[in-house]
């Protein structure tokens, strides 16, 4: 196994001989910026306190795997690709971000049911200039620190990327023309004379959805699982992480965090591509 190490700003020469101690690494080389490869590293209970102290971000790589061995990944939006949660900042608009953004961190800790908290979050927006739509993704939307890092890498080694969020159409849209993004999945907002009606169109993206349009993609692409990374930070991303042979917790609740193959705390979205360097 190699231990990667990456953190936000410079590691410390101190923390990284600390980490080679703890790992029994044979070598150490930088992989990026603020992030080190620790080669032929024993796994120790000792590593993740010392970096979760340190506000440092590991992971425990099998030697030999490579982004050039995966062919899909599949990334959740709000909170993930970008960030924002766009219901929240949509209800703002109509003054109601504080009771919208409380049944969002419900759903998104396993709390409430998804698809049962998006109709009554959508419910409250009823009557909405659609205007506040390109509002929010003009004023509010901001991409993840890392991510046009990451889809470049992704682009440079022919991986597909595909967006499949328990949000909204208008947005990952617009990010998939913005990005280049090979697939984009998420729920449609019925609009009627130029108003929000409280209403979703068709079935809703829900974690089973998510984890359907994963392995759907999968079996286009004629990939196996262990080609597949998936990215997430709620709850509603759990059955789409379990259906990919890679799986990381990004910034993320900890019951998403306990289930991934990695947890990346600190580090923008190219610390995906450090994993695998």
């Amino acid at each position: 196994m190699n231990l990667i190490i990456q953190s936000p700003n410079d590691i410390s020469p101190t923390h990284l001989d600390r980490l080679l101690s703890l790992s029994l690494a044979s070598g150490i080389e930088q992989v990026g910026t603020h992030a080190y490869r620790l080669s032929d590293s024993k796994p120790h209970d000792g590593v993740a306190m010392f970096c979760y102290e340190n506000q440092l971000d590991y992971g425990f790589v099998r030697s030999g795997v490579h982004l050039s061995n995966f062919g899909l990944v599949v990334m959740d939006m709000d909170s993930t690709l970008i960030t924002i949660e766009c219901i929240d900042e949509i209800a703002d608009m109509q003054g109601l971000k504080p009771m919208v953004s409380e049944i969002t961190e419900a759903a998104m800790r396993g709390e409430i049911d998804f698809a049962e908290s998006l109709r009554r979050r959508v419910a409250l927006l009823k009557g909405l200039e659609e205007g506040a739509l390109q509002r929010v993704y003009d004023e509010r939307l901001q991409l993840n620190s890392g991510a046009e890092i990451m889809l470049n890498e992704l682009k440079k080694h022919g991986i597909k990327t595909m967006l499949v969020s328990g949000g909204f159409t208008y947005f990952t849209e617009r990010l998939k023309a913005r990005l280049g993004l090979d697939i984009v999945h998420a729920n449609t907002l019925e609009i009627s004379d130029g108003k929000l009606t409280g209403q979703i169109l068709g079935d809703i993206v829900d974690a089973q959805a998510k984890a359907n349009w994963l392995n759907h993609a999968r079996t286009e692409f004629d990939l196996h699982p262990e080609q597949v990374i998936a990215i997430g930070d709620g709850a509603n991303d759990l059955k789409m992480m379990a259906e990919a042979g890679t799986s990381i917790a990004y910034h993320a609740k900890p019951i998403v965090r306990t289930q991934a193959s990695f947890a990346l705390n600190f580090v923008g979205l190219n610390g995906v591509v450090n994993l695998f360097a």
